[in-house]
């Protein structure tokens, strides 16, 4: 069973353990500035107190919120783990009634592209050697209205 819930501190190795397998950029300060300058909006899904997955988005403006990573740990995807972390944090989103959320992916990765875009987003337009080994990023946005909003007791 995949639990989704707020991380703690005790969760960093673990964490930094998924996000450097998942991504080839990272700081893993990074993760421990989010959770002291917005803890609600970073969650992990456990399976078995193993965590498998993880979520980090901030509000980064009146009516937007910015997804700023989302990862499953290897072996545990296509479990549907990827959507209960983003029904998580649009959840978030949704509470402080912002009306956007956005996220950035890498041009050449192909199964997370796929995974927005079942989750609403769009591509919305390009960035130019975005990451720091000149590769491209999509930025994608979904809209968020009352009619798409994602209760807690809807979560599967």
């Amino acid at each position: 069973m995949i639990i989704v819930r707020n991380f703690e501190p005790s969760d960093f190795e673990e964490v930094l353990e998924i996000e450097s397998d998942a991504f080839s950029e990272h700081n893993p300060f990074l993760y421990m500035n989010f959770y002291e300058m917005n803890n609600e909006g970073f969650f992990v899904a456990e399976h078995n107190e193993y965590i498998v997955g993880f979520v980090v988005g901030y509000q980064l403006s009146l009516s937007e919120g910015r997804i700023f990573s989302l990862a499953v740990r290897d072996g545990f995807r296509s479990m549907g783990i990827g959507t209960k972390l983003m029904e998580a944090i649009l959840s978030v989103f949704f509470g402080k009634f912002l009306q956007y959320a956005s996220l950035e992916v890498r041009l050449s990765n192909h199964r997370a592209r796929e995974f927005y875009k079942r989750q609403d987003f769009i591509p919305c337009w390009i960035e130019h050697s975005y990451y720091s080994d000149g590769e491209d990023g999509i930025i994608m946005k979904r809209r968020l209205t009352p009619f798409t909003r994602i209760l807690p007791w809807e979560h599967k």
